[in-house]
């Protein structure tokens, strides 16, 4: 049943790298099938056809890149860890509460909204054949996220009260809020907290999971291949196996594609897509609004001149939106206005559009002191479009008087030392397409790191007082409140709104409806 890949086929195939993709040489060979194994026997949800393997590449971290998810930060690191393991849930607007749930069952909200419990999916197994408790969640949560570097992850630790969540039985976790939270059900399922067993330190190949599919290769900055588990919850996969690839070009992953040599391709450049609209052969499926990523430039608040908000807002000023949209991503983008979260029902569509005006900002860093200022940003090509749009605000920076330079780091080490990241004067980066008061407590509230500098208690407190309130109108009115004083004082610059411009063989099917589409799932994909 299973389609195993070999494993030394498949490093040598890894160790090719992305000019042979480009090039589409057929170096890497297609899997080969074996017989199902004696013991492998079809779960409940099993489909009655066998699923061959898919193929997909992605922008990896290379050599940085790890199966601790917790603390990985590159794409491939969450889409390998989605394929491995068990999700709280996703985000789905069609869902009663929002949200599609995973190996829980629901989260009741006690009426003061100070506690919630999640209900364990009773009968999810691992794969070593234990079943799932509230102590692999517990264990999840209270150990692993809150101690991730991530800020993706620390959402959770800055709402709950983790230290004093408890098992309730085997089924039952009672998490206590730190303060009223009426939208914790969004925080929880937004598709990146994953379960690992109980007591899990060291993440490895051949580690429990209850995903749906087990790791049986991983190659750092090469691949990683997977098998169908078939006892997995649910849905058991029709795909028999999965191959994910790591390849940073984004010409290779194109060339890989229209060759033959992968399946799918995930997040290609504007120019590279639009070298693949006339081939019959794959078919362009970008990420739609609100799955849209923001391309943003943090300006760090605890350095000079960015402690000062004239130059904040000179910097805000300078940027040529309209330019970066036509220019870079040929019109399939959208204008940002400096704050995440366009297409959510909490982003603040009311506030007036920021005007591309070279003129006022250089009249604000001259009253500021900060003409002729020299500043570096930093980024590098985590997300097609990142360098390209550095690139142009350096230009429009000058012609505001800054003396900008650009530093380009290489694909995946943009975040791979985090600590150091927050701490640079100017960085790019790219924000997840989460609601807005997710993002802001995820990345901003309460001197976050990844906040660069930015501590305004009022807003934190406004931010609060929006989630605690379970009248959407007023929570609405107050979350457009703190998102007024980020646009008005803030230090994020945010131009542009991208889709991903992913791309995947005629015949592919399945992948959006896992939901959480910047990092997609496989567990619902087929091929023809």
């Amino acid at each position: 049943m299973s389609r195993q890949i070999d494993r030394r086929a498949f490093l040598r195939r890894g160790a090719a790298g992305a000019a042979a993709l480009a090039a589409g040489s057929g170096l890497l060979a297609a899997c080969s099938t074996d017989e199902p194994g004696p013991d492998r026997k079809p779960g409940p949800g099993s489909s009655s056809r066998s699923g061959g393997t898919l193929r997909a590449a992605f922008v990896g971290g290379g050599a940085s890149e790890t199966l601790d998810f917790f603390n990985g930060p590159s794409a491939l690191d969450l889409v390998r860890a989605r394929a491995w393991h068990g999700t709280l849930g996703n985000l789905d607007p069609s869902g009663p509460d929002g949200v599609r749930y995973g190996v829980l069952k629901g989260i009741d909200v006690s009426d003061d909204l100070s506690a919630y419990t999640l209900h364990v999916r009773p009968g999810v197994r691992f794969t070593d054949g234990s079943e799932l408790t509230a102590a692999d969640i517990l264990h999840s949560l209270s150990v692993l996220a809150a101690g991730s570097k991530l800020p993706v992850y620390r959402l959770a630790a800055a709402n709950f009260d983790l230290a004093h969540a408890k098992a309730d039985g085997d089924l039952k976790v009672v998490l206590p809020t730190l303060r009223p939270i009426a939208d914790g059900r969004m925080i929880l399922c937004q598709g990146n907290f994953l379960v690992v067993k109980d007591g899990t330190v060291d993440f490895q190949k051949g580690m429990p999971s209850c995903g749906p599919f087990r790791l049986t290769e991983f190659t750092p900055g090469q691949g990683s291949a997977f098998e169908r588990y078939d006892d997995h919850y649910g849905h058991v996969p029709r795909l028999d196996g999965l191959e994910l690839r790591s390849i940073a070009d984004s010409t290779a992953r194109a060339g890989a594609l229209t060759s033959g040599e992968i399946d799918f391709a995930h997040d290609l450049s504007p120019v590279t897509a639009r070298t693949l609209d006339d081939n019959g052969a794959v078919e362009l499926v970008p990420t739609r609004s609100p799955y849209l990523v923001g391309l943003s430039f943090q300006m760090n608040m605890g350095v000079k001149p960015f402690d000062d908000p004239r130059v904040r807002e000179a910097f805000k000023l300078a940027v040529d939106r309209e330019a970066m949209v036509k220019t870079v991503f040929y019109g399939s983008a959208q204008v940002g206005n400096d704050l995440p979260a366009i297409g959510f029902p909490d982003y603040a569509e009311s506030l007036p559009q920021r005007a591309h005006d070279p003129e006022r900002a250089r009249a604000l860093l001259k009253q500021a002191g900060a003409d002729g200022t020299e500043v570096t940003l930093t980024t590098g090509p985590e997300t097609p479009g990142m360098v390209e749009t550095a690139t142009l605000f350096v230009e429009d920076l000058k012609k505001a008087g800054v003396r900008a330079s650009l530093r380009e780091l290489p694909a995946g080490q943009l975040y791979a030392d985090f600590p150091a990241y927050a701490a640079l004067p100017l960085a790019g980066a790219y924000q997840m397409p989460v609601p807005a008061l997710s993002t802001y407590q995820m990345s901003t509230a309460g001197g976050s790191p990844s906040a660069f500098g930015w501590k305004e208690s009022a807003t934190d407190t406004l931010v609060a007082r929006a989630r605690a309130e379970s009248d959407p109108a007023e929570a609405k009115k107050l979350g457009t409140r703190a998102q007024r004083t980020r646009w008005e004082e803030g230090n994020q610059v945010l131009p542009v709104f991208k889709p991903n411009l992913n791309a995947k063989a005629k015949g592919v099917r399945g992948i959006r409806d896992d939901l959480f589409e910047q990092f997609p799932g496989f567990s619902q994909a087929s091929l023809a």
